[in-house]
């Protein structure tokens, strides 16, 4: 009883700090006066990350094992892999918007799992024979906790392509001029601005608003794909810890589950992404709408089995429930 109360003291507490920083966010996109409260946001993240690690933690001691066996459990460990995040770069004293990234998906996440849908999976079970295994930990923590790095790092490529596509209509808008629009922001140019190109003296149509809106670009691009990359290890580790768990129990490393074959061209969309990335010619918007891409698959691949409650990895399913 007293586990079951902390852990639902700690999950409100985490919900409401993490609306707070939403909001928090909203106002200083509004009113660019209160530049002071960006630090207060950050550090809220980070007071969240404490309520969710300590709900995990209350979790893990009542029921004795990784809270990662259903639905709810792994929608917390999501949200608190998204809690993680922003935590390095704060440290670091580096400023950046992934901590709206992370607020606004931890919010939303949160939401739906405490939300009446996933009421049954609330109280924690005994594991059923097949995930009671030393892997379970190994396998599922990593292709959560991947899954949460490439959702993120897809959405700050999200936010590139709108903030670039947005700059090109107002310039069509404005001048027409496709020489400076193809020169700008075409597919193959966005990219890090070399130090001997003076944008101010050698593009005089740009204001000082749009070259900074250009370092955003930048930014954008460059945590993004620190993010994925991170994300891109954890996912490849997920996979193979998991082949080496399904021959333990079934007996085979691979037989094309959907689960399987969604992880699979997850993988394969980021292996792609990051092809892309080795080639000057192909940075910025190509390698940011197939990270995109990805982010629709990486949802498929996590919440699609559960809906359908189909195939060997239906543990936690609507359907079960």
């Amino acid at each position: 009883m007293i586990f079951s109360a902390l852990e639902h003291i700690l999950t409100h507490i985490s919900f409401s700090v993490v609306s707070i920083v939403i909001i928090i966010h909203l106002i200083t996109l509004l009113i660019d006066e209160f530049i002071e409260l960006y630090d207060s946001s950050e550090k809220a993240m980070i007071t969240t990350f404490f309520c969710i690690t300590g709900l995990l933690i209350t979790r893990w001691i009542y029921s004795e094992h990784l809270p990662i066996s259903n639905l709810y459990e792994s929608l917390i460990f999501l949200s608190w892999g998204f809690s993680v995040i922003p935590i390095v770069p704060y440290f670091k004293k580096h400023k950046n918007f992934v901590s709206v990234i992370t607020a606004t998906s931890t919010f939303f996440i949160q939401g739906f799992a405490t939300s009446g849908f996933l009421i049954n999976m609330h109280q924690s079970e005994i594991l059923v024979p097949a995930l009671q295994s030393q892997w379970l930990m190994m396998h599922v923590s990593m292709m959560v906790l991947g899954y949460a790095a490439l959702l993120c790092g897809s959405l700050l490529s999200i936010a590139l392509l709108v903030i670039t596509f947005q700059k090109i209509i107002r310039i069509v808008d404005k001048s027409n001029n496709f020489n400076l629009l193809n020169h700008l922001f075409s597919f193959g140019e966005i990219q890090y601005i070399p130090e001997k190109v003076n944008i101010l003296r050698n593009t005089s149509t740009l204001s000082v608003r749009n070259y900074y809106r250009f370092q955003l670009i930048q930014q954008l691009d460059h945590w993004g794909y620190r993010i994925l990359s991170i994300g891109f290890i954890l996912l490849t580790i997920g996979i193979l810890s998991g082949a080496v768990w399904a021959n333990e129990a079934w007996g085979s490393y691979w037989s094309w589950d959907p689960k399987e074959t969604w992880a699979f061209i997850t993988w394969t969309i980021f292996a792609i992404y990051f092809h892309t990335r080795t080639n000057k010619n192909f940075k910025g918007l190509n390698s940011a709408i197939i990270a995109s891409i990805g982010f629709v698959i990486i949802w498929i691949c996590y919440l699609g089995v559960n809906l359908l409650g189909i195939g060997l990895h239906s543990y936690g399913s609507f359907i079960l429930n």
